[in-house]
C-alpha cells in the first residue's frame, strides 16, 4: 500500500523545471542522465527486492546514481514500516556492495525527506561511510530548496558538527543547480561565510569527478575559480575516484575529470582514500573521525603535488 504513493515522477526532478541554470550542450546530457538514473533506481527498489537490483541495463557510469535512488526509496520503506534497515542492509549486501558510498548518500535523502536525523531507526554496517548520509541529507535540501540553502540559511536540524558534511552534499547539488558552470558555482560559494566554502568546494569536486560532465578546459577554469580551495576540490574528486573504482565504472570522462582535478590517475586518487581510512580507529566512528579522514586525503594530495612519495 505504501509503494504506489511513494513512486517518483522523473519530471519532478527535471533540472529545467526546477529552475536550475541551463547547462552547456556538453554537460547537459550527463547531468540529465544522472537525474533520470536516480529516478529509475528509486522506482525499481519500490517493486523489486533490494538484493535483486543490479541496473546492468544502464551504462556503468550511471549505475551509482541508480543505487543512490534505490537507497532512498529502500530507506523510506524501512522507516515507514519500522524494519530497522532490513531492506537497506540487503541492498548493501547484494550488488550494491560495490556502490556502498552512493547507498549511504541515498539513505540520507530519505532521512531528509522524513525530517529525521540520519540513522534514526535504521542500522548501517559501515561505521565511517555512514556519515555520508549527512552528505545526502545536504544534497536533498539543496536540490529541493535551493533558494533557501544557497541563500546561506541553515536548516534548524543541522548541528555544528554535521554542517561540514552537509555542506559537501550541498556543494554536490550546486554542481547541478549552477549547470556545472565554474563562474556560477564560484559566485554562489562566495556568498557563503568563509568557514563554509571549503566544504562546498569539496562537494563540487565530488560531483565534477563523479559525473564526468565537463571538458578539460572547463575543469581548468573550475580549478582557477576555486583559488585557495583546490585541496578541497581534489579531496572531493578523490572520493569520486574511489566510488567509481570500487564499482569498476571509471569511464574515460570520469578518468579525465579526476586526472584534471587531482593531477593523479583515478586508481592513485582512490588509493589516497584507502590509505587515509587505515588511520581511522577501530571503534565507533565519530563525525570528527570522518573529518580527519577527509583531512588525510587532502594531505595525501598535497604530498602528491609536491612529488613526495611515501
Amino acid at each position: 500500500m505504501l509503494r504506489r504513493p511513494l513512486t517518483l515522477d522523473v519530471d519532478d526532478l527535471d533540472l529545467g523545471r526546477r529552475g536550475f541554470a541551463s547547462a552547456s550542450p556538453q554537460a547537459r546530457p550527463a547531468l540529465d542522465a544522472a537525474v533520470t538514473s536516480f529516478a529509475a533506481g528509486y522506482n525499481a527498489a519500490l517493486v523489486r527486492e533490494p538484493d535483486a537490483l543490479t541496473f546492468t541495463h544502464l551504462d556503468p557510469g550511471l549505475r551509482g546514481f541508480a543505487f543512490e535512488g534505490a537507497a532512498m526509496s529502500t530507506a523510506l520503506l524501512d522507516l515507514l514500516t519500522g524494519t530497522r534497515g532490513r531492506r537497506l542492509l540487503a541492498l548493501q549486501r547484494g550488488d550494491g556492495r560495490r556502490y556502498v558510498h552512493l547507498i549511504q548518500v541515498g539513505a540520507g535523502w530519505a532521512f531528509a525527506r522524513m525530517r529525521l536525523r540520519p540513522w534514526t531507526g535504521v542500522r548501517s554496517d559501515q561505521p565511517l561511510l555512514r556519515w555520508l548520509a549527512w552528505d545526502g541529507w545536504g544534497f536533498h535540501q539543496a536540490f529541493f530548496r535551493p533558494a533557501r540553502v544557497f541563500a546561506g540559511r541553515v536548516e534548524r536540524t543541522v548541528e555544528g558538527r554535521f554542517l561540514p558534511i552537509r555542506d559537501q552534499g550541498a556543494g554536490r547539488a550546486l554542481w547541478f543547480y549552477a549547470g556545472a558552470d565554474p563562474a556560477r558555482i564560484a559566485a554562489t560559494i562566495r556568498t557563503f561565510p568563509a568557514s563554509r566554502r571549503a566544504d562546498l568546494w569539496a562537494g563540487i569536486g565530488l560531483a565534477a569527478g563523479y559525473t564526468g560532465a565537463q571538458t578539460v578546459d572547463v575543469l581548468d577554469r573550475l580549478i582557477g575559480e576555486s583559488a585557495g580551495y583546490h585541496e578541497h576540490l581534489a579531496q572531493g574528486a578523490a572520493f569520486a575516484a574511489k566510488a567509481h573504482h570500487l564499482a569498476e565504472s571509471v569511464t574515460a570522462q570520469v578518468a579525465t575529470a579526476v586526472r584534471t582535478l587531482t593531477g593523479a590517475e583515478p586508481e592513485i586518487a582512490a588509493g589516497w582514500t584507502d590509505d587515509a581510512l587505515h588511520a581511522v580507529p577501530d571503534r565507533q566512528v565519530t563525525a570528527q573521525d570522518y573529518q580527519q579522514w577527509r583531512a588525510r586525503i587532502r594531505h595525501a594530495w598535497s604530498l602528491h603535488t609536491r612529488g613526495v612519495t611515501r
